[in-house]
């Protein structure tokens, strides 16, 4: 008997015992009262309902498609059998009003029949989960929660491009997104971005790769949602593997000609995917990468590169943009010709796939992530490849706060020094004489590079000097070439006036840490002002709490000291 049949069996019944016309008693009143709140309590019985997951609640976007999830069979997923994880199908409305007026009920009971008030715990603050999104992911999830999973970026491309024809023959692409705790809202946007805007002949498929996630909402959920989605499939690693790892998976299972590897919080323009395999259908031994602009993490707004730029590094094997030089602008035909690049970025490149096995994937002894776009930069131009940047392929990328914990420092390390050892030949010194942690790390612990050295012999590689002459002759050679050379040389510092420290690198081991920190310093100083971060406009700030000392960049302030910097000069005399 459903609950208003009930109701509507008591009232007559009261009629007949009391007539039409009769006032009900108090006592006649207090017995409807109990019996109509047994009769609800038979209706809200403790596991008649489903319960979503606390972490994929996306403020009516879960699930974006559909209003209720059924639980798939747990042998479809077998990776999720020691989670348990179900879903709480959407309630009415009316069904939420009656719960809230029966917990009223309960709260108003006579404490002297045993029961107690209940608690309800207020939720937390909108500051609070944005610190602890900023924490857990290293962006403002509380913002990413309120754009939809199908937002379109802003077309930002050179009119000509919209002018370009490609070939209906283009090789079809695997995308492979490689994540490990991805928030939802920017895992499904990635994915959702790659569907809406790849062409479908050309989209063979995107393969998730599921790096040891262990937050609830990649579980069950994840796998309800992709179950749903055409050409989409999910792959659950057994054990940690990192980047690398997880797209060396990804790319052994995948069928389409050519792999786009992205990173799990990007947003795809349209008309992204055509011109890169365009690139690598004229040259199978090409690496390319899209202009990547930047999602702001704390904001996710979207902000489109003006002037082009192409990807380098320096001496201590760190990734950086940096402007295309004269000589390049010069060999541009167009502004929709390629950028040549000494390097490629991590976060979305695109290279065939058979060509990519050939040259030995990424180097299965590095660790997690961190250098691993150098050691493969490297590897191609000096294997006989090339890499470049495609203006007309434009992919948004979120680049997550400072904040945010990093791979240990010394899995990083451990990375670079073995690019050092396989790929710069004698010029692994200045990279030691500019690491300092590498220089120590490698005297304690010599890595086995005889494999990769096997490889870069098959397929006759050419020397570092040869990449420095004719790929990256803009890498400069330090001064100071030798640890022990004896002579005297000149060294910077910058000197922050309100706290006496220098700006410096400081290691630190087991965390991420931050590049620039400061450090006590000494020196006379010449020159004094403030330091201003020229994109944003905001002056870089040095602030003493405790024991933290950290650089951040504010508003700028004449009247704060520790905006001002002096440029202080030492004279340094090396050891013998």
């Amino acid at each position: 008997m459903s609950l208003a049949e009930s109701v509507l069996v008591v009232c007559s019944m009261c009629r007949r015992r009391c007539g039409c016309g009769l006032q009900l008693t108090p006592l006649y009143l207090l017995l409807l009262a109990l019996l109509l709140l047994l009769l609800l309590s038979a209706h809200t019985q403790p596991g008649s309902g489903r319960h979503i997951p606390r972490g994929s609640r996306q403020h009516g976007q879960f699930p974006p498609q559909h209003s209720a999830l059924e639980l798939i069979p747990s042998d479809s997923f077998s990776e999720d059998q020691f989670i348990a994880a179900t879903a709480r199908a959407a309630r009415p409305r009316s069904r939420r009003r009656v719960y809230r007026l029966l917990r009223a009920a309960r709260r108003t009971q006579d404490p002297r029949e045993g029961s107690k008030p209940v608690q309800l715990k207020p939720a937390p603050p909108e500051s609070q989960l944005e610190r602890q999104g900023l924490e857990k992911r290293g962006f403002n999830e509380v913002v990413s929660e309120r754009i939809s999973l199908h937002r379109r970026p802003p077309e930002v491309r050179h009119p000509l491009c919209l002018q370009q024809e490609y070939s209906q023959n283009l090789p079809t692409a695997s995308i492979i997104i490689c994540f490990h705790n991805e928030a939802w809202s920017t895992l499904l946007r990635t994915v959702n971005s790659v569907m809406d805007t790849a062409p479908k002949k050309f989209l063979k498929e995107i393969i998730l790769v599921d790096d040891l996630s262990d937050q609830g909402h990649l579980k069950a959920a994840l796998s309800e949602y992709i179950s749903k989605l055409d050409g989409v499939k999910l792959i659950r690693s057994n054990k940690r593997l990192g980047v690398i790892g997880g797209r060396m998976l990804g790319a052994a299972r995948a069928i389409g000609d050519v792999l786009i590897f992205m990173d799990s919080h990007c947003e795809c323009h349209n008309g992204w995917l055509e011109p890169l395999l365009d690139r690598i259908a004229n040259d199978r031994t090409r690496i390319v990468s899209p202009v990547i602009d930047v999602i702001d993490w704390k904001t996710f707004q979207y902000y489109h590169s003006v002037d082009l730029q192409r990807g380098v590094f320096n001496w201590n094997l760190d990734f950086h943009w940096e402007p295309i030089p004269e000589y390049e602008q010069k060999w541009r035909k167009s502004p929709t010709s390629p950028i040549q690049s000494p390097v490629v970025s991590g976060g979305v490149l695109g290279i065939n796939r058979n060509y990519f096995q050939n040259i030995g994937a990424y180097d299965p002894a590095m660790v997690m992530w961190g250098t691993e776009n150098v050691e493969l930069s490297l590897r191609v131009w000096l294997c006989g490849g090339s890499l470049e940047v495609v203006p007309c392929s434009r992919v948004g990328h979120v680049y997550r706060n400072h904040l945010y914990s990093l791979p240990d420092e010394e899995i990083v390390v451990k990375n670079k020094i073995r690019v050092a050892e396989v790929w710069l030949d004698s010029f692994k010194e200045i990279f030691y004489m500019r690491d300092t942690p590498a220089y120590l790390l490698r005297k304690t612990e010599v890595p086995d590079c005889m494999e990769r050295m096997q490889l870069r012999k098959r397929l006759s590689c050419k020397n570092f000097h040869w990449f420095l002459t004719n790929v990256y002759p803009e890498l400069s050679m330090p001064e100071d070439k030798s640890r022990h050379s004896g002579v005297a040389r000149q060294r910077f510092l910058l000197h922050n006036i309100g706290t006496g420290y220098c700006a410096g690198y400081q290691t630190k081991w087991s965390t991420g840490g931050h590049p620039v920190a400061l450090a006590p310093c000494s020196g006379n100083g010449n020159q004094s002002g403030e330091i201003i971060h020229v994109s944003t406009g905001k002056c870089i700030e040095a602030i003493k709490n405790g024991t933290s000392k950290d650089l951040f960049l504010r508003p700028c302030n004449k009247y704060t000291t520790q905006q001002l910097w002096r440029l202080e000069t030492v004279t340094v005399m090396n050891k013998r």
